[in-house]
């Protein structure tokens, strides 16, 4: 049996780290909330920002979390030239269609990243990797902390986006009635396209806060993309709110996972949830029924 304090810490440090994922996560469910579709190329493009992370470091000097300013616009625009250029045309707007499309991109986009860098892993140096914060009794890792509180931020900026602004207010008009929406003028294919960006900027801040304490390498989104659709599923598909909260408890989940049945094990818990979901709640926690 662990002491109170470590398992206390585990659960910190897990809600800590769920934070992190719920950012993936939030790219994920904001893009089904729009346009209605799972998107497959969401690892991929994960994978694309922690490279992009990983290059202004090693090529250009850059810190991971000041490269966020270079990343974001980037992948801003390569998910509104996809989405735009690439996804819409070539789905001919059927939902069915674009499913294969954005997996035709995800293999597309890995097999580029595989020929450019290679399988090799590759890491950021950085002094505050391994950095802790003392609460009492209690340590948490700094980046943790650190990629916690840039979450918070992130999910606010993203409510007062859609709830405060005038883009805000015809994303959720597309989301309601992409008909209705496009006969009293709004750009639906637009809108469509910057929903994609928007997703691909919570990506590249999720990247941003990765690559102190994590690797990089042509898969590695896989295994974060499965957690974030895990999340996605608990928390309620097209809630950003249940995102956030899906994505701490699935945080927590995996940390205590990992304590007691060990790190190889560590995500058993959170596949365990997401059936168990699925069985009881399949709208997920403030999933609306269709």
């Amino acid at each position: 049996m662990y002491s109170p304090q470590i398992v206390l810490e585990a659960v910190l440090n897990g809600l800590l780290t769920g934070g992190v994922y719920a950012l993936v996560a939030l790219g994920l469910t904001l893009v089904y909330g729009v346009l209605h579709i799972i998107n497959f190329a969401h690892g991929a493009l994960l994978t694309c920002a922690m490279f992009m992370v990983w290059a202004a470091w090693a090529w250009l000097g850059i810190d991971p979390y000041a490269a966020v300013l270079i990343v974001g616009p980037l992948m801003f625009g390569l998910g509104y030239g996809m989405q735009r250029l690439v996804i819409g045309p070539a789905s001919r707007h059927d939902d069915g269609n674009i499913l294969l499309v954005t997996l035709g991109l995800a293999i597309v986009l890995e097999n580029a990243l595989l020929a450019g860098f290679k399988s090799d892993t590759r890491t950021v140096a950085s002094d505050y990797a391994l950095e802790v914060v003392s609460i009492g009794p209690l340590l948490l890792s700094q980046p943790r902390l650190v990629g916690f509180v840039v979450t918070l931020v992130m999910t606010a900026l993203l409510w007062l986006v859609l709830n405060r602004t005038d883009i805000g207010k015809a994303i959720r008009a597309v989301a309601r009635e992409k008909t209705g929406a496009r006969l009293v003028g709004i750009d639906v294919d637009h809108v469509y396209a910057v929903t994609f960006g928007i997703g691909c900027v919570c990506l590249a801040v999720a990247a941003s806060l990765l690559m102190p304490t994590f690797y990089v390498n042509p898969r590695i989104g896989g295994a974060f993309v499965l957690v974030a659709f895990t999340i996605v599923v608990l928390g309620g598909m097209g809630s950003v709110v249940g995102a956030l909260i899906g994505g701490l408890l699935i945080g927590a989940v995996e940390s205590l996972s990992s304590l007691y049945l060990g790190d190889s094990l560590g995500q058993l818990g959170i596949f365990l949830i997401f059936i168990v979901v699925l069985l009881v709640r399949p709208t997920g926690l403030f999933g609306a029924r269709a």
